[in-house]
């Protein structure tokens, strides 16, 4: 069989446009295909989202004007939701050129815009719809496939909500103005993320979260301290407590979350997301998906051998740039041998609230069930920091875990900047270096990454006073040089 290309991209997902520049900097002929009406922002990996969470540090900036007494600055400081939401757009717009159509055929990909399906007779293909006014059919066969695809809110399984109406964060684009009140369902990074960008903006917010905490992933401490700072400025977090029933009364909107129900102006909808997968036929050519997600092995192989998927459609955080190192994987065992894995254990990531929230690797709770006894944990504090300090900034710690003999498992980072240095601690688990390396390697000062060596110097010595042999031995010794000297 003769194929047209070596690899099809399906779909217009961050991650598959990133697929498909990187298989064609490999030299590969590539083809993506993207639905007729792509918008790009409706990734909640895409620009927007990160740009509207700036609305945070801005925020920050008004408070610290308030702290500092000087009202002639504050005058000049308005957030105005509209304007906001118009510079979001603008910026999301910016960096999204670097994947418009032009830029992508420049580099050698054929784009196809179109609706298609796979077929296997004669042969594995993939046929296209194209939305060229023609209408025509095209067939297209590879080498192999990679799924990519866009995602979309799920729709609420809230009795009444239908009726009652919901935003998504398609729909609060295009707000020109927020509501006094809204109720946000959905506990994970977006969720938490909008509430307090959106309760910055002048909204009273409720976050309704099903977990017995926000951030249900990440270390409890951290995200207990982060609902703490959501609370402080006025979030209602509702924690364990489902949404089950809504109702308009009266010109407002009533949900029923748990046991309480809960008067707003509007309910933003942000939990739930199902990849665009109906109409492919996967399941005519073995592909098995669910409803959230692509079925894959640790290769991103789908149950098809020559069908891949990546991003967002395979599950976990939505990270754009997991999104990405799962398509560098997915693309290289597509294009050669399909010999690389996925390793999520030393990938760090990052949730753009004030203060930021970062991790790599394993969470206390996960390292103490695998290594048991075997597990060293320290904490240290922004207050100790002196860029923290200076900055006013000294909400946070630093938790570091790892074993007796120097390996590090994992790490949680609650402060400033915290996504900015998280990824040196993930080198260090990528290569293996101890934490023991860490704490010989001065961090520059004033800066909020001091708080890396700070960090790994008090492991060093907790885990010197645990180990009473060595101290003795260092006793043992200074009084026999002292009695030398005598």
């Amino acid at each position: 069989m003769t194929v047209d290309y070596d690899l099809v991209v399906i779909g217009g997902s961050a991650a598959g446009v990133y697929a498909a520049l990187f298989a064609a900097q490999l030299k590969a002929r590539v083809a993506l295909v993207e639905p007729p009406a792509i918008d790009r922002h409706s990734d909640l990996g895409s620009g927007y989202r990160y740009c509207l969470s700036e609305v945070n540090r801005m925020a920050s900036y008004a408070v610290q004007l308030q702290q500092w007494e000087a009202p002639e600055a504050l005058a000049d400081f308005d957030l105005d939701f509209a304007q906001v939401n118009h510079w979001a757009q603008a910026t999301a717009d910016t960096l999204a050129e670097s994947a418009s159509p032009a830029v992508l055929a420049a580099k050698g990909i054929d784009m196809i815009r179109g609706v298609g399906q796979f077929c296997r007779r004669p042969h594995l293909a993939f046929e296209v719809q194209e939305a060229d006014g023609y209408g025509s059919i095209r067939r297209l066969r590879a080498g192999a496939y990679l799924l990519a695809p866009e995602m979309r809110a799920d729709p609420p399984e809230i009795e009444g909500i239908e009726t009652t109406g919901y935003l998504t964060i398609s729909g609060l684009r295009q707000l020109q103005q927020l509501p006094q009140t809204l109720a946000i369902v959905g506990g994970d990074p977006v969720g938490v993320e909008l509430a307090q960008s959106l309760a910055r903006l002048g909204t009273r917010v409720t976050l309704i979260v099903r977990s017995p905490q926000i951030l249900a992933k990440e270390d409890p401490e951290a995200s207990q301290l982060l609902q703490a700072m959501l609370e402080a400025e006025g979030v209602c977090v509702l924690t364990q407590a489902e949404a089950i029933h809504a109702r308009e009364i009266a010109g407002k909107k009533w949900i029923q979350a748990g046991n309480k129900a809960i008067e707003t102006d509007e309910i933003l909808w942000v939990t739930g997301q199902t990849p665009n997968v109906e109409q492919l036929n996967l399941e005519g050519v073995g592909v098995r998906w669910h409803r959230h997600y692509i079925q894959t092995n640790q290769k991103l192989q789908t149950t098809h051998p020559r069908i891949y998927a990546c991003g967002d459609a395979v599950g976990g955080y939505r990270f754009a740039h997991l999104a990405t190192y799962e398509a560098s994987v997915a693309v290289k065992n597509a294009l050669f041998w399909p010999r690389w894995t996925v390793d999520y254990r030393a990938i760090p990531w990052a949730i753009f609230t004030q203060p930021q929230l970062a991790r790599v690797g394993m969470t206390e709770v996960q390292a103490r069930r695998r290594y048991g006894k075997d597990v060293l944990v320290v904490r240290h504090y922004f207050k100790q920091v002196s860029a923290a300090v200076l900055q006013g900034e000294t909400t946070g710690f630093c938790k570091l875990i790892g074993r007796a003999n120097g390996e590090i498992l994992g790490a949680s980072i609650v402060g400033v900047a915290a996504a900015e240095f998280v990824g040196a601690i993930a080198l260090a688990m990528r290569h293996k270096i101890k934490v023991g390396a860490i704490a010989q390697l001065p961090q520059i000062s004033p800066t909020a990454s001091e708080i890396i060596f700070q960090t790994a110097q008090a492991w060093r010595q907790q885990r010197f006073a645990q180990n009473r042999t060595w101290q003795n031995l260092l006793e043992s010794y200074f009084n026999i040089r002292r009695s030398w000297r005598s």
